[in-house]
């Protein structure tokens, strides 16, 4: 969808997005190796080199018998590095490391923004040239009062048709559909991102998307996106790589700060279903006009919306020209 095709859907959605308010492979087989060659010399080499000393006095022929004693050594020495092995076990335990609250304030205490808006410096707006053949599916579940429903229809027509998506779920969704989460999460076909604490803009001096009040300072940008970022790191056993801020506003100190926490912030180059207000045909036509390259953004939580009937019509269309779907992860390695 061209620019300003996009930047009208987004003026007409207006209170559309407002409505959504708010291992490493373990090095096991390194260790393992060393025992047979390194655990037999290593032990050797002393009883050698005290035979030698004691093999030139007189009469200690029998001296050589200490000789069968140097098993012994390689009997005990195996079990040194077997010892080992389980240590590299505890490194994958590092990622969970966030810079606190207290930080990102002092980091930032001084920085003032330059940039407002849905496409600002580290905002992520299309997939990067390598998979820009396929498309990026992103569908966001608000929660709160913005809608903590379930669009089953929706999920049903991406597992139908094997096609990949990225989902993005709000801390007050997922708390309101726990049985749900845990389906989706297990479901290979998707990738679960962080969508927010509160579903707020994300700004350092309070600046408002769509009437909804974003976050005032550092201190509250790490909150928005830590809080939810603790939860689904707890759920999944891993953080997720992505995050989207309520509304998908931003200004450019706050990218820094997600940056900071390990999250990339995935924009959006085609609005299809206007912050789930669109009909039907509309979500159609948007989809089928994806360029691509493009990153999609929908919603799941609005079942009575159009964007299910939408999709479930422009997916086969889009699948028969050869079209191809990537989750966000899997584009941007």
């Amino acid at each position: 969808m061209s620019l300003s095709r996009r930047t009208l859907l987004v003026a007409a959605a207006g209170t559309t997005l407002a409505a959504c308010a708010p291992t490493t492979s373990p090095a096991p087989p390194v260790p393992t190796a060393p025992p047979v060659p390194t655990a037999a010399p290593v032990p050797t080499s002393p009883p050698v080199t005290t035979a030698a000393p004691v093999a030139p006095v007189p009469t200690p022929t029998p001296t050589a018998a200490p000789a069968p004693e140097v098993p012994a050594p390689e009997v005990s020495t195996p079990e040194a590095p077997a010892a080992e092995v389980p240590a590299p076990a505890p490194a994958p335990a590092a990622p969970a490391a966030v810079p606190t609250r207290a930080f990102v304030t002092a980091r930032y205490a001084d920085a003032a923004p330059a940039a407002w808006g849905l496409d600002v410096p580290g905002v992520l707006t299309t997939l990067p040239r390598a998979a820009a053949p396929a498309i990026a599916l992103t569908f966001d579940a608000c929660g709160g009062p913005g809608g903590s429903g379930y669009d089953a229809a929706l999920v049903d027509t991406l597992r139908t048709h094997g096609v990949p998506a990225t989902l993005f779920l709000n801390a007050r969704w997922i708390d309101a559909n726990p049985a749900t989460f845990e389906s989706l999460a297990a479901d290979p076909l998707f990738e679960i991102a962080n969508h927010g604490t509160a579903h707020r803009p994300l700004s350092v001096t309070g600046r408002s998307a769509y009437g909804i009040a974003g976050t005032r300072d550092p201190g509250e940008v790490h909150d928005e996106i830590a809080g939810n970022l603790a939860k689904l790191t707890a759920l999944l056993g891993r953080p997720p790589a992505f995050f989207r801020s309520g509304t998908a506003h931003y200004d450019d100190v706050a990218t820094r700060i997600a940056a900071d926490l390990g999250q990339r912030i995935a924009g959006f180059s085609t609005n299809a279903d206007g912050g789930a207000t669109l009909p039907a045909a509309q979500v159609r036509r948007e989809l089928l006009d994806a360029a691509p390259g493009a990153i999609v953004i929908a919603h799941m939580n609005h079942p009575a919306a159009g964007t299910a009937p939408g999709l479930a019509t422009a997916l086969p269309a889009l699948l028969a020209a050869g079209r191809t779907f990537t989750r966000l992860s899997d584009a941007f390695r």
